[in-house]
């Protein structure tokens, strides 16, 4: 049994922020019910950079495509939100309280749903605005410690998303947990904004503690003496960190740097964060004296911290990932990729994919039986447009 198990969702959401929140109460065992309109989410038409979003975040839920523009359509949802635990949903402000979905009136509808809103920013001067991760990035100073000096970068995936719906999916157990002692359900936000600044928390906290304004990860002063890329043979590089003065010991003992052991400029850590200007050089001669993979086993032979510089795109034949069942393997469109599991382990077990990413209103007759529509009411509904439901998947010999 998930722990989620039992409690139903319906997630009105696009994007990454929203559906990277129900992804999490998904995997752990809830029944997500997607909420999109006929047509189907835009995220799932988005191309290039955006390609990857639906699938990556979309498996284990259900699909109810429904036109919200049609007072009989937003009945529908209306009652399916009758029998709901949370909902979910990251549209402007107010988007949701037009078509009548708003808190104040659903919680007299349902006074047990926990209503949980991701957006831009959390209540005060900016709440109005509307944010992308990106846009929060520059103005919480991620983008500014992630690039060059007057050169600020977005980081390289959707982190603020990511982190701001993960922190929704930490409010809404919180509140699941509270409606056990109250019988009531209640209100969740999370925001971009409030989850950069969460992100950047230990510069702030460095300037003030210091007087000293970080510079960018890109040129900063490491806090460790060696903790660096290194060059190997063959033209590999691997990433090295030495953070301890044992390890210091165990570094040179192993790699027989008698030297650099006795020498009393390197003592310390803080000794050898002042040297770092002839010895990062000096430790890089060495490291070219072995191979990227020799190099490797070495430093996992004694216990050191080491990476290989890799891309995306060599995770998916990763060992660790694999053999741990830390990638799913997902069907969608005709198509198979393969997206991680939920970083956690429950009892030793990663969490599996219980289904794929929908199409576009995959158990809208599925739930809307369960709301006690009849069959010939179903396909009224579809011949209206009010609800969209798919066609039949071809079978082998119409395939062929």
């Amino acid at each position: 049994m998930l722990p989620l198990e039992g409690v139903r969702v319906l997630e009105f959401a696009h994007m990454v922020m929203g559906p990277s929140c129900g992804l999490v109460l998904a995997d752990l065992g809830a029944e997500v019910i997607k909420i999109e309109p006929p047509k189907g989410d835009n995220t799932r038409r988005l191309e290039h950079a955006g390609a990857g979003f639906f699938p990556v975040f979309n498996r284990n839920k259900k699909s109810l495509a429904v036109d919200l523009q049609h007072p009989e359509g937003c009945a529908l949802v209306l009652r399916l939100l009758r029998t709901a635990d949370v909902l979910t949903e990251n549209f402007r402000p107010g988007a949701l309280d037009r078509l009548g979905f708003s808190y104040q009136k659903l919680k007299e509808e349902n006074p047990r749903l926990i209503y949980c809103s991701l957006k831009g920013f959390l209540h005060g001067p900016y709440e109005h605005r509307p944010a992308l991760d990106e846009v929060t990035q520059m103005m919480g100073g991620l983008a500014y410690m992630t690039g060059l000096p007057e050169r600020p970068l977005r980081a390289g995936a959707s982190v603020v998303d990511i982190m701001g719906g993960t922190f929704a999916a930490v409010g809404v157990l919180a509140a699941l947990r509270r409606r056990e002692a109250t019988g009531r359900g209640g209100e969740v936000t999370s925001a971009l904004f409030e989850s950069t600044a969460y992100l950047v928390a230990q510069h702030m906290a460095q300037f003030e503690l210091t007087g000293e304004a970080p510079p960018p990860m890109s040129v900063k002063r490491p806090a460790w003496g060696v903790y660096d890329i290194f060059d190997t043979a063959g033209g590999g590089r691997l990433f090295i960190g030495v953070v301890t003065d044992t390890q210091w010991q165990v570094f040179c003992r192993d790699f027989g740097l008698d030297d650099l052991k006795s020498d009393e400029r390197l003592k310390t850590n803080a000794a050898r964060v002042k040297e770092r200007g002839w010895l990062i050089p000096a430790i890089n001669e060495i490291t070219q004296r072995h191979s990227e993979a020799a190099l490797a086993a070495r430093l996992e032979a004694i216990g050191l911290p080491f990476a290989p510089i890799a891309k995306p795109w060599d995770l998916l034949a990763d060992p660790h990932l694999n053999a741990s069942g830390g990638l799913l393997e997902t069907h969608i469109e005709g198509k198979t990729i393969h997206a991680p599991a939920l970083p956690v382990a429950l009892d030793g077990r990663r969490l599996a994919k219980r289904m794929d990413p929908p199409r576009v209103g995959e158990h809208g007759r599925e739930l809307l039986a369960g709301l006690g529509c009849l069959p010939g009411e179903i396909d009224r509904l579809s011949d209206r447009g009010i609800v969209a439901l798919p066609q039949p998947l071809p079978t082998q010999e119409e395939g062929t």
